[in-house]
């Protein structure tokens, strides 16, 4: 417990670049963003779960898919702050966990970071009712895994770094994916217009918030990881 909750010293400052840099190539080039995604998604529906649990409804299934889209279905009242809360949790997810994760590789929290992810996914995976989305959450949690497992300090710190710039990154282009497939007539039963639906505020608000969320996490992420 002690070297889980113990502090490691940070990496170069020139490895802390390169790994912003790699993780933007994978958010900025479709080839690899799409395989990449998985990861986002599966914050995303993370994010719907946690906050559908901690509203006190009950969750049935998270089920992810080959395409990079999800689903989570969870049992409560239809209308209320519990189910508004539940549905705008999604998009905020992967950026506030690279927010989070920031926060922590900030102040020398490395082994942690790693051992919560890991927990997080294995709390996840209880929950996930597809093949796909088994096999997705268990890889990803074994690359965590075995990181923390069978790396030392250098390796370890590398790995999180990449994973929290890509969780900044990458949180920040599904909002601009579905605004595109909303401007084209895409994407009608989208978390955005769900949340019109039940608020009467309109989807393009919701859109805003999405994209001010993922926006001022990579920038307070930036501050965190870059040392301002």
């Amino acid at each position: 417990m002690t070297e889980i909750l113990g502090t490691q010293p940070a990496p170069d400052q020139w490895i802390v670049y390169v790994t912003a840099a790699c993780a933007l190539a994978l958010v900025a080039f479709r080839t690899l963003w799409l395989p990449a995604r998985n990861a986002i998604t599966i914050a995303h529906e993370g994010g719907h779960g946690l906050v559908a649990l901690a509203t006190g409804r009950r969750l049935e299934a998270i089920r992810l898919h080959s395409d990079t889209s999800g689903l989570t279905v969870s049992r409560g009242r239809p209308t209320g702050v519990g189910v508004v809360l539940t549905l705008a949790a999604g998009y905020p997810a992967a950026p506030l966990l690279g927010l989070g994760g920031a926060a922590l590789l900030g102040t020398g929290h490395v082994t942690l970071l790693l051992w919560a992810a890991t927990a997080l996914l294995l709390a996840m995976l209880v929950m996930v009712r597809n093949a796909y989305g088994i096999l997705s959450v268990v890889l990803t949690g074994a690359a965590f895994l075995l990181v923390s497992w069978l790396t030392g300090p250098d390796v370890q710190s590398v790995f999180a770094y990449a994973v929290v710039w890509f969780l900044l990154l990458g949180g920040v282009r599904p909002a601009f994916e579905l605004q595109a497939k909303r401007r084209h007539g895409g994407a009608p039963d989208s978390d955005a217009d769900q949340l019109a639906d039940l608020t009467h505020v309109p989807a393009a608000v919701w859109l805003l918030f999405f994209h001010t969320v993922s926006i001022c996490c990579l920038i307070g992420g930036c501050r965190w990881l870059l040392r301002f």
